[in-house]
């Protein structure tokens, strides 16, 4: 029989998070070794992975933060918003994002595969055992780290996060931080898909002048008149499409450009933004459509 108590059960739990029972079939399995034990849960966890791996992840959270300079916004996914607000999960997107800002990873697999900041265990096998605890298939999305004067912003208790980055020389002044927050808020309201006219691909440009181009000649334009046309109306294109010219959302009397211009004079310096990133929670992710009270109630049945 094997050597373990049922606090030897207790303390495994504790460590894991895992459910007693399991606990109580991992110490059994290793025959009361605490260490064997908790790498029999690693490795079931592997299995739940594999298991859970097909279902739908289109909820958990986005999370942002700067430290000394180095930015990072990242979204984890989770089947239920109630993950979200679970404090192992909360601690393991924190734990990917203090990884990503130490160790600048290329791109998720690269993250998976490193060590923890601040654990023994890789990013993957800490995943693993969320996966097991919590009980739910769980993914991490995609991530962004930037370097310089940046700013964060989070709404909604993680459904949408903003990372901005500045070229600036009064980050230290007061008032920057109350413009830089004021930015990033627009971001995270407006969702401009460019920053401003030099990065909207030219693709995208030539794609949208056809579209005017042809809605300009049906409307009995001819030719050089349509050119004309469409000249002005790309300029409304870039005004709604482009951060830097959009109206600023708390006072439309300002562009964001010249918002930015009148904080830059008043703190007696220059800012540009640079760089920004959003993300929002779940965005492009088909969600499921049960209903969950009919799924609990085939459970029972």
């Amino acid at each position: 029989m094997a050597s373990f108590t049922a606090q030897d059960v207790k303390a495994l739990r504790e460590r894991t998070g895992c459910g007693m029972m399991d606990c109580k079939k991992a110490l059994q399995s290793a025959d009361g070794d605490m260490d064997k034990a908790m790498e029999y849960l690693r490795e079931k966890g592997i299995a739940a992975v594999a298991k859970k791996a097909g279902r739908i992840a289109a909820e958990g959270l986005v999370y942002a933060e700067v430290i000394d300079k180095v930015g990072v916004i990242i979204e984890v996914n989770a089947e239920t918003d109630f993950v979200a607000k679970n404090d192992q999960f909360k601690a393991f997107v924190k734990e990917c994002a203090d990884t990503i800002a130490a160790n600048n990873p290329a791109d998720v697999d690269a993250l998976l595969s490193m060590k923890a900041k601040n654990s023994d265990m890789t990013i993957a096998d800490l995943l693993r055992e969320k996966v097991l605890t919590i009980g739910e298939n769980i993914k991490i999305r995609r991530f962004a780290r930037m370097e310089g004067d940046l700013i964060t912003y989070i709404h909604g208790d993680g459904r949408i996060g903003v990372l901005v980055k500045f070229d600036t020389d009064v980050a230290s002044k007061d008032g920057f931080e109350e413009y830089a927050k004021n930015i990033a808020m627009q971001i995270a309201a407006i969702n401009p898909p460019y920053l401003d006219r030099d990065s909207v691909p030219a693709d995208v440009l030539e794609e949208e002048k056809k579209i005017l181009t042809a809605q300009a000649i049906n409307e009995g334009k001819p030719q050089n008149i349509a050119e004309k046309i469409v000249a002005g109306r790309l300029n409304k294109f870039y005004k709604e499409m482009c951060l830097v010219e959009q109206d600023y959302v708390k006072d439309s009397e300002l562009t964001v450009a010249k918002y930015t211009d009148k904080v830059a004079k008043e703190l007696g310096g220059t800012i540009k933004i640079v760089q920004f990133v959003r993300f929002e929670k779940g965005e492009g992710i088909q969600k499921r459509e049960d209903n969950f009270a009919e799924e609990i109630a085939n459970m029972v049945k």
